[in-house]
């Protein structure tokens, strides 16, 4: 029986094949202009053992169109697909994780998705040269990627979710609150360089690197508040009062940068290239004034000691939660209750 005219065609292949017929639809002409004649442009559904069994590939198509180059679309070009959606809702930090874990996973760039197999993503894991961090990361793109082709159809199946979870190989990290006395040192020493954002962090609870791209936008030096925050959702675009111990640092600061007619509170004044900080670049400064003062801490121990004061100081838990990004699980708290700015100012004044 004749197929309908642009329902496509179905015809067996010359020699011996386990699949001689063919599936195919048209989805364009190619013109030609020095000849003036047109030229049927194909697109190959599939190969099959039977003319019953292309039939029905045809039809199937006809009657849900789908895009035939997920047959041969490889790792990294979802990963290009993905990423164009997901880095846009993400922070430069968060996404320089992600394509650290793809540049990590070379052997899989060039697979089709329809070959990959949980074997070959656990054997990528396990013979890259790189911490239990990133491999966790892999482990998570690896998801994320197959989520994707799920959503488009690329894959009918997550075999990322069939791998064996990655072994997490870090020591456990302590964090060592500020001492009263080594506090007090800090302040002795306001002239050695950052040690006012180090004191700015623990009366504030900000991360390094959310202390490190705060703007002058964020910060409110009239009515004594902050807005900003990286990371999670309840994190970020958070409200931060400025505590009236280090009021006058954040203002000498946003004084400074506008100086320097830099966007960002904080900056290397003594950088010769680019006065704008990273984390890196703070986490160097902040190595220096452990070595200067004989102090042992890490840069997120200044976060690790304002919830620690905070605590002793009798701040109210949820308000507590709120400053710091840390999600509120109290439904009525979360839902019901809205926590005005000067609770939050009053609040964080009883830390000492």
């Amino acid at each position: 029986m004749r197929l309908p005219n642009g329902y496509g065609s179905v015809y067996k292949l010359s020699g011996k094949r386990h699949n001689p017929y063919i599936a195919r639809k048209t989805i364009g002409w190619l013109l030609d202009d020095e000849s003036g004649t047109s030229k049927q442009q194909y697109v190959t559904i599939g190969y099959y053992p039977t003319r019953a069994a292309a039939l029905t590939a045809l039809s199937n198509y006809n009657e849900n169109p789908y895009d035939i180059k997920v047959n041969s679309i490889t790792f990294s070009e979802v990963y290009e697909k993905w990423s164009e959606e997901h880095f846009e809702n993400i922070v430069s930090s968060a996404r320089r994780t992600w394509i650290s874990a793809f540049n990590h996973s070379k052997p899989l760039h060039n697979m089709r998705m329809r070959d990959i197999r949980p074997n070959h993503m656990e054997e990528t894991i396990k013979h890259a040269d790189v911490g239990s961090s990133t491999k966790q990361r892999m482990k998570s793109l690896y998801n994320m990627i197959y989520k994707y082709c799920l959503k488009y159809d690329i894959c009918d199946k997550n075999y990322a979710a069939l791998c064996e979870r990655v072994k997490d190989d870090k020591p456990t990290i302590i964090r060592i609150p500020y001492a009263d006395n080594e506090v007090q040192i800090l302040w002795d020493n306001l002239d050695f360089p950052f040690v006012d954002m180090v004191i700015i962090g623990i009366y504030s609870g900000w991360r390094p690197q959310e202390l490190t791209t705060l703007k002058l936008s964020d910060v409110d030096l009239k009515n004594h508040t902050i807005f900003g925050g990286l990371k999670t959702e309840a994190g970020r675009n958070r409200c931060v009062p400025i505590h009236h111990i280090i009021y006058d640092l954040v203002k000498i600061n946003y004084e400074k940068a506008i100086d320097l007619k830099s966007p960002y509170l904080f900056n290397d004044i003594n950088s010769k290239h680019d006065v704008a900080l990273t984390y890196d670049k703070y986490r160097r400064r902040f190595e220096k004034i452990n070595k200067m003062f004989e102090q042992i801490h890490r840069p997120h121990d200044t976060r690790h000691t304002f919830i620690t004061k905070a605590k002793e100081a009798g701040v109210n838990e949820h308000i507590l939660k709120l400053m710091v990004g840390h999600a509120v699980t109290d439904i009525t708290e979360k839902v019901y209750t809205h926590r005005t700015i000067e609770e939050l100012k009053k609040e964080i004044e009883k830390i000492t």
